[in-house]
């Protein structure tokens, strides 16, 4: 029995919940996976998986022996991507995932720079707003924005995201500049953006020193960032939007920056890992790659 490679398919079997998902990201056949992890439990005398027709999942003595297993091939990979860092360039394949907004408007146009850096690194970019499981969907990495959730596992900070509030040209005739947030609120349309899971309209923020204000109420709203681009070209109301993605409309005149004296706090944009794949040679440089050039 090759143990470590039996190691490994037993903490991936653990992680997805499935031989045969287990087997795919390992590209290993299904009944491979099965047969290593049987040896295992044959090697220790014990059963490390219980087994219905429907699901697999760890006994107690699974669960422990995954915890002590994870830990020792992070430790395994690490020194591999250490010595292979000091002869090799970094190389293989990553699997990263992204807002969609993010991902179109952003990362994609900047990857032909991280091609240039890192040839022998190739990435599968998975593009959705929904919120998957990074561990059972085998991703070494997700961006997010917003304030981070899972608490088990690494996030490392890419940059803040600063906001503009926009309005078409077209709308500014008919309506008027809006003077302060209270106006806005009062005498104006707003073009704004809902959470897809609640409904719940996300609110234009506005702050000025100490003061600050709110307005959740829109005339049209969207769950997808470029929808809301287009509502506020389409002159549907004014808007708040990050402003990495409406500045070129703003540069060539099709939309308007208005109450520039009224910021928003920034949006965080964080990249976030298992714990057990901080030590990969080619997702760190990735990472860094990402802070470097969205900071700068």
């Amino acid at each position: 029995m090759n143990q470590l490679l039996a190691m490994r398919a037993f903490v991936r079997v653990v992680e997805t919940g499935s031989f045969s998902r287990a087997a795919e990201q390992l590209a290993l056949p299904r009944s491979t996976v099965s047969k290593l992890v049987t040896d295992l439990e044959r090697h220790f005398g014990i059963m490390l998986m219980h087994r219905t027709t429907r699901a697999v999942a760890a006994t107690s003595e699974g669960l422990e022996y995954y915890e002590q297993a994870m830990r020792l091939l992070s430790d395994v990979d690490a020194i591999d991507d250490s010595v292979r860092g000091k002869t090799l360039k970094p190389r293989g394949h990553l699997r990263i995932d992204a807002p969609v907004s993010f991902a179109n408007c952003l990362l994609i146009p900047a990857l032909p720079d991280f091609r240039r850096q890192y040839p022998d690194v190739t990435i599968a970019l998975g593009i959705s707003d929904r919120t998957l499981n990074i561990v059972g969907e085998g991703v070494d990495c997700v961006i997010r924005a917003g304030a981070l959730q899972e608490m088990t596992m690494i996030g490392r900070k890419i940059t803040d995201l600063d906001y503009a509030t926009c309005a078409s040209p077209s709308y500014l005739k008919l309506r008027g500049v809006p003077r302060s947030p209270l106006d806005l609120r009062d005498n104006h349309l707003h073009a704004g953006y809902f959470f897809a899971a609640t409904g719940k309209p996300e609110p234009m923020v506005f702050e000025n020193g100490a003061d600050r204000h709110e307005i959740t109420k829109c005339a049209f709203s969207t769950n997808e960032g470029n929808g809301l681009i287009n509502l506020m070209l389409a002159g549907l109301g004014v808007g708040q939007h990050l402003r990495r993605f409406v500045q070129p409309y703003i540069d060539s005149g099709r939309l308007v920056e208005v109450l520039p004296e009224w910021t928003r706090p920034g949006l965080p944009l964080h990249a976030v890992y298992p714990p057990n794949r901080h030590q990969s040679a080619r997702l760190k440089v990735f990472i860094d790659w990402l802070i470097d050039t969205f900071r700068r």
